[in-house]
C-alpha cells in the first residue's frame, strides 16, 4: 500500500497528468459533481457521487462510428475512429466500478465491441471509498462494499492522508511510476474502512435485500398484477436510463452531411415508445410493458443469464433524478410483497 499527504494531492495529480490524461469529479456549482479533465488549479470534489456516472468514459452518449463518401454508384467507407489516449479516472465510487463489470459482460464478449474495448484497454480506474454516502445509496443490497471499492487502484481518504492500493497490473504500474508516493502498512486504511462501514450500516436503505426477488420465478415476477400500479405514474421520460451506470442500450443512425453520410450511435432507452418499433410494428405498445421490461432486465433477466449478478449497482441516481419519484427501490419492495 502507498500513501501521500492530503496537502500534496495537487502534486500527485500533476505527476499522473504528466503522462496520461487525468479526469476526476469537480464541483458543478449545483451542490453536485461532474467529471472534468484535470489541469493546474482543478480541485477534486468530495461530493458523494457525480450526477452522471463514469460510464461515459467507455461508452459515451454519442460517438461517430464511420462515414461514407458517395460518388455515383461508388461508396467509400471511412473509419473515423482516432487512437484512444491513455487516461486515468480518479475518484470513481464502488457502485460505478462494479458497473464496468456489467458493461464488460455485454461489450467484451463475442462479438467484441472494439470501440468500447479500446477505451477499456487505455483507461485506468482509481476508485475512492465513500466517506460520506447519501441516503439514496443502496449498493450493499447487491453485495458491493463502498468501504472497499474495486478498480485498478483503490483509494481511501481521511483528514490527513490518501492511501492507495493496486488491484491490477495496470494499477501497480501506475503506482510504481509515481515518485512522490510513500510506502504504507498494509492495514493503514483499516480505521478509515471501519468508520465508513459504521456510516453505511446507518443508511436508510442499508437493510434493502434482493431475497424477495430471488425467491420468485421469472414468470411469477413477469405476471405480477403490481406492474399496473407501479407503472401508472411513469412519464416514459427515460431519465432513469440516462443516469444509470449499467444501461447499455443504444441506437445507430445515419445522417446526410451534404457531402456524404455519417454513421453514429447514441444511447437509447427502453422507456421510449419507439424503442421496439420495427418495420412490422411495435412489440411493446404500453408504458406498463416498457416499465416492466426495464426492471425485469435489471432484477430478473440479467441475473438469470449472468450467474446471479444483478443489473443494478445501487448508486441511487434514479432515486435522485426521477421526476415522479418512481425508482428501482420502490419496485423491489413492492414485488417482494
Amino acid at each position: 500500500m502507498k500513501k501521500i499527504s492530503i496537502d500534496r494531492l495537487n502534486e500527485l495529480f500533476a505527476e499522473i497528468a504528466a503522462s496520461k490524461a487525468l479526469y476526476m469529479p469537480v464541483d458543478d456549482g449545483k451542490k453536485g459533481a461532474k467529471y472534468s479533465k484535470w489541469s493546474e488549479g482543478t480541485e477534486y470534489s468530495k461530493a458523494a457521487n457525480t450526477a452522471r456516472s463514469a460510464k461515459d468514459f467507455f461508452f459515451p452518449q454519442v460517438e461517430d462510428m464511420a462515414s461514407f463518401n458517395v460518388n455515383g454508384k461508388e461508396i467509400e467507407v471511412i473509419d473515423t475512429r482516432e487512437e484512444c489516449e491513455d487516461f486515468v479516472v480518479f475518484g470513481v465510487r464502488a457502485c460505478d466500478a462494479k458497473s464496468f463489470e456489467i458493461l464488460d459482460s455485454v461489450y467484451l464478449v463475442d462479438p467484441v465491441d472494439s470501440y468500447y474495448a479500446s477505451r477499456r484497454e487505455h483507461g485506468i480506474i482509481m476508485t475512492m471509498a465513500c466517506n460520506k454516502p447519501t441516503d439514496t445509496c443502496f449498493c450493499s443490497a447487491f453485495g458491493i462494499d463502498a468501504a472497499n471499492p474495486m478498480g485498478d487502484v483503490s483509494c481511501w481518504m481521511n483528514d490527513s492522508e490518501l492511501m492507495l492500493s493496486a488491484n491490477t497490473e495496470k494499477g501497480q504500474t501506475l503506482l510504481d511510476s509515481i515518485s512522490i508516493l510513500e510506502d504504507a502498512d498494509d492495514n493503514a486504511a483499516d480505521d478509515t474502512k471501519a468508520a465508513i462501514k459504521a456510516i453505511l450500516e446507518k443508511l436508510p436503505l442499508s437493510g434493502l435485500s434482493t431475497d424477495g426477488i430471488k425467491g420468485k420465478t421469472l414468470m411469477e415476477v413477469f405476471n405480477s398484477d403490481k406492474w399496473a400500479e407501479l407503472s401508472e405514474s411513469c412519464l416514459g421520460c427515460g431519465t432513469c436510463t440516462f443516469v444509470c451506470p449499467t444501461c447499455q442500450c443504444y441506437d445507430i443512425r445515419d445522417y446526410d452531411t451534404g457531402h456524404g453520410v455519417m454513421r453514429y450511435r447514441c444511447w437509447d432507452s427502453c422507456m421510449y415508445s419507439d424503442f421496439t418499433l420495427c418495420a412490422h410494428g411495435n412489440t411493446r405498445t404500453t408504458q406498463l410493458q416498457r416499465f416492466r421490461q426495464r426492471f425485469m432486465h435489471k432484477l430478473v433477466y440479467y441475473p438469470e443469464n449472468n450467474g446471479g449478478v444483478f443489473g443494478c449497482v445501487g448508486c441511487g441516481r434514479c432515486l435522485r433524478s426521477c421526476p415522479i419519484s418512481m425508482n428501482i427501490v420502490k419496485v423491489m419492495k413492492t414485488l417482494e410483497g
